[in-house]
């Protein structure tokens, strides 16, 4: 049997999810991204209750725990807030936002 590096190793995520309703982006972390993102979904979530649908726009995927966390601080900060509008221009253009306008972000805290 051969081995699967997915199924094999415990994965971390750092995710961005979009507000359908609003348009701003939340940032989290969890070891289940599609457990999450249907708390998410769901109304389960108690920072973004309310807030949705959402899309999952943008994820991560971490062998350490510490790591993925440690990138969720980052991409919550100002630098990181640059690098993800500069990783998804593409999508960006797509989906009508245009350089110019500020990207709104929702101060979040992650759950495993």
């Amino acid at each position: 049997m051969r081995n699967n590096p997915v199924r094999d190793h415990q994965y971390y995520y750092v995710y961005l999810l979009q507000s359908m309703k609003s348009g701003k982006w939340y940032t989290g972390f969890t070891s289940n991204l599609r457990k999450r993102f249907n708390e998410h979904q769901n109304n389960e979530a108690v920072y973004t209750k309310g807030r949705g649908p959402f899309k999952l726009i943008y994820y991560e995927g971490c062998l350490n725990e510490y790591d993925a966390r440690a990138r969720e601080l980052y991409l919550k900060s100002g630098m990181g807030r640059r690098y993800l509008k500069n990783r998804l221009k593409r999508f960006l253009s797509l989906t009508g936002y245009n350089q110019g306008s500020a990207i709104q972000f929702a101060p979040s805290t992650g759950s495993p």
